[in-house]
């Protein structure tokens, strides 16, 4: 018996794509793949969770591999980073140069301004050893370079930066050392001129005029606040007020002696700071930074004297070495200062007299003496214009008056009103 089909079927079968497996022929083919599995077994490629635990581990190898070979790429795709050509990773920057017309004030004026030291003569020692004197600086400030003539340059401060000085030194934009000669100096305006050499100067300031500056203005700060280790320090503000008065102690005594005039600024000015310039925004001088007023409870309230007062000053120290003021060669007492008592008893003055000037003192052979002034005179009235304090009439004598001018009066004597009439002369001559 044959277990296959004849040809000629097995050709019909083929054809219609029906082929049926005799029982051994299933049966030789499942021998077969059991011995191909065998043969598998024994090469090692078996089967089972040892079989897929190791191909797993070589995919996550592989993968593994595929990632850190494109890591590189990737990086180079993020954003705000680059590769170089060595493969390390940088940051890109944008380099803008901003300029501004507070930039460019700077850059004009700055070059002007420098810091000033202070050097004074110090004693030491004490009961156990002997004493010595050495100089060592006593303080620091600003100043600005307005000049140069010849082989001198000028630089205009405050009088209290230069005040006491055995020697002053001026530190330069580029860190040079110079020393300097006082040319003058002014108690009552605060205004001091010192000169240096001009070899290494390169910037001198340009004079602006403060009279045109506006309330609300745009001006700049530039200085040494709290010393040289901050020089050329830049603070910017405004023109907060014009006109302002502040009251000033000239001898220390606790008594106001004078009303400095200044401008008011919200610019940044500190101790170190005087002397120093204040700017406009074309980086013209408009005032000499002076003083601040040091509170815990106030803020951006700073001041400067108006260039426009000191250039009188500045070029009358240039020339003279000191202010020539007229004088009358009297002292004076407030009249608010003197007790009722006295002012009615001794003063003999009317009831609704509450202010004036007393008069104390009266220099032998000053224009007050030989206009006949005397002891206990009470000031009340000059050239026409009242006055109430003492500063009300230092304003008048020193602002408005020049030596060898007359001057007029209206004095309370003993309760009557008496008219003097004087002319001005220069304190060296009393």
């Amino acid at each position: 018996m044959s277990y296959f089909q004849d040809d000629d079927k097995s050709n019909d079968l083929l054809k219609n794509d029906e082929i049926q497996k005799s029982p051994l022929q299933e049966r030789l083919e499942r021998e077969e793949r059991e011995m191909q599995d065998k043969r598998h077994k024994k090469k090692g490629g078996g089967g089972g969770k040892g079989g897929y635990f190791f191909t797993g581990l070589i995919g996550v190898i592989i993968g593994a591999l595929l990632v850190w070979l494109m890591m590189p790429g990737l990086v180079n795709q993020m954003p705000g980073t680059t590769t170089s050509n060595t493969g390390k990773t940088t940051i890109n920057q944008v380099a803008t140069e901003v300029t501004t017309d507070v930039t460019k004030a700077v850059d004009k004026a700055s070059g002007a301004v420098v810091g000033i030291t202070n050097i004074q003569e110090v004693t030491s020692g004490g009961f156990w050893s002997p004493q010595s004197t050495s100089d060592k600086p006593a303080g620091s400030g600003s100043g600005v370079i307005y000049k140069v003539q010849g082989n001198k340059a000028f630089i205009v401060t405050n009088n209290h930066v230069i005040e006491g000085a055995k020697q002053l030194e001026v530190t330069m934009p580029d860190g040079t050392k110079e020393v300097a000669q006082l040319v003058g100096h002014d108690v009552w305006t605060d205004l001091a001129v010192i000169s240096i050499s001009s070899k290494d100067v390169k910037t001198v300031a340009t004079f602006g005029n403060s009279d045109v500056l506006k309330q609300g203005e745009t001006v700049i700060a530039i200085g040494n606040p709290l010393g040289l280790e901050f020089y050329g320090s830049v603070t910017t503000g405004v023109v907060s007020g014009k006109d302002r008065s502040v009251p000033v102690d000239i001898n220390n005594d606790g008594t106001i002696d004078w009303q400095q005039e200044v401008l008011q600024t919200d610019a940044a000015i500190n101790p170190g700071n005087s002397g120093g310039a204040l700017v406009n925004l074309a980086g013209e001088l408009v005032g000499i930074n002076s003083m601040k007023i040091a509170e815990s409870s106030v803020e951006g309230l700073g001041f400067s004297i108006p260039i426009n007062s000191a250039i009188p000053i500045i070029e009358e120290l240039e020339k003279n070495g000191e202010m020539k003021r007229p004088t009358m060669g009297i002292q004076l007492v407030d009249l608010t200062d003197v007790p009722s008592f006295y002012q009615q008893q001794t003063l003999k003055l009317p009831k609704d007299l509450t202010t004036g000037v007393v008069i104390t003192d009266v220099v032998a052979n000053s224009p007050a003496s030989k206009a006949g002034a005397q002891q206990y005179d009470v000031i009340v009235e000059m050239d026409g214009k009242k006055i109430e304090t003492a500063i009300d009439l230092r304003k008048h004598l020193y602002n408005d008056k020049k030596i060898g001018d007359k001057l007029t009066m209206k004095v309370y004597r003993q309760g009557k009103l008496v008219d003097l009439t004087l002319t001005l002369t220069n304190s060296d001559s009393l």
